[in-house]
């Protein structure tokens, strides 16, 4: 298996699906990027950097910068894709993606359904999203929770490279919408890829770590800060089930629910304000399918219902941290 970061794993991936399927495409604001810089026209490939090498090798028809209008781009992969294209479009920061709800929401997600399964709607849309990289309160959020709410969209967020390639190519093979999360500050997280076809099922959680006193369930950047915080409970003799969702809608209730009916504690630890959440999703659904093996209050690790700050260390304490991680998971166990 090689070795590569989520950003490669990315680029890759694109790369060897739009080679074997000539139906995707991909689009977006500077996806080729570069034009008209000494560079050249593909002298950074975005500014995510996961698509260079793709307009060279496929050409403009296939690889396509958009105006700066969400609106625009989302719209003209829905279209696309119901003339039987396979579009790829990636929104450069998530947080925009409320200027295209209209598309998503009431055009991507329920062709299927108003056409009675007559026809299908297999886009992708990439969405790079979270905060710890000072980029303020309009480029920092994590709307993971508001794809999930929304009838017939699937809800994707890889933690590792492997699951990058194997998500990602599951999305591109399947004939409905899929709102594809991208961290941004874990792009370069590296690890082993398997080689040839690999394709991760949706709705399948992983298991990180496995332990028998709580369990944590959490998703993207959350799962690295959680690992850091079992990492210390371990060294007092506390283990943790450590589910990573990979993917919230389909949503692994049963992953979820196994674990719990074990350990009988639970913490949701999700990086977005806490109303209305994906861990107030969580909690509730055990609380009302497991009440009878909790044996303390679910706990949630979130960030709090305010906007994400600029300032680096008004961020930080924005941010769920392994500490808090950590305490949330004692609190559980002070229970008895």
């Amino acid at each position: 298996m090689a070795v590569m970061n989520i950003r490669e794993a990315i680029t890759r991936t694109l790369a060897a699906e739009m080679e074997r399927d000539e139906s995707i495409i991909v689009l977006g604001e500077d996806v080729v990027g570069g034009a008209g810089t000494a560079g050249g026209q593909e002298a950074i490939g975005g500014i995510w950097g996961t698509t260079p090498g793709l307009f060279a090798k496929f050409g403009p028809d296939r690889v396509i910068d958009t105006p700066i209008s969400e609106s625009a781009i989302v719209g003209a992969a829905a279209g696309a894709a119901l003339a039987g294209k396979r579009p790829v479009a990636e929104l450069m920061f998530a947080d925009f993606v409320g200027v295209s709800l209209d598309q998503l929401w009431n055009q991507m997600g329920k062709f299927r359904y108003m056409f009675g399964g007559k026809t299908r709607c297999p886009a992708v849309v990439r969405l790079i999203y979270g905060a710890g990289m000072n980029a303020a309160a309009q480029h920092s959020q994590s709307v993971y929770a508001m794809m999930t709410a929304m009838p017939g969209l699937k809800t994707v967020l890889p933690t590792t490279p492997a699951d990058a390639k194997g998500l990602l190519t599951e999305a591109l093979r399947g004939d409905d919408p899929v709102m594809f999360f991208e961290h941004k500050a874990l792009y370069g997280v590296k690890g082993e890829v398997p080689d040839g076809d690999h394709r991760q099922r949706f709705g399948e959680a992983r298991m990180v770590r496995e332990g028998g006193d709580v369990t944590i369930v959490t998703c993207g950047r959350m799962v690295s800060f959680s690992e850091k915080a079992c990492d210390k409970l371990n060294a007092d003799g506390i283990g943790v089930d450590l589910i990573d969702l990979r993917t919230t809608s389909p949503l692994d209730e049963e992953a979820i629910l196994d674990s719990v009916e074990q350990t009988g504690r639970l913490v949701v630890v999700d990086e977005s304000p806490p109303r209305c959440s994906l861990a107030s999703d969580i909690a509730s659904i055990v609380a009302a399918k497991a009440f009878s093996s909790l044996k303390a209050p679910p706990q949630m690790v979130t960030g709090p219902h305010a906007p994400i700050p600029f300032a680096r260390e008004l961020e930080r304490a924005w941010v769920p941290s392994p500490g808090k991680i950590e305490n949330a998971v004692r609190q559980a166990l002070a229970y008895r």
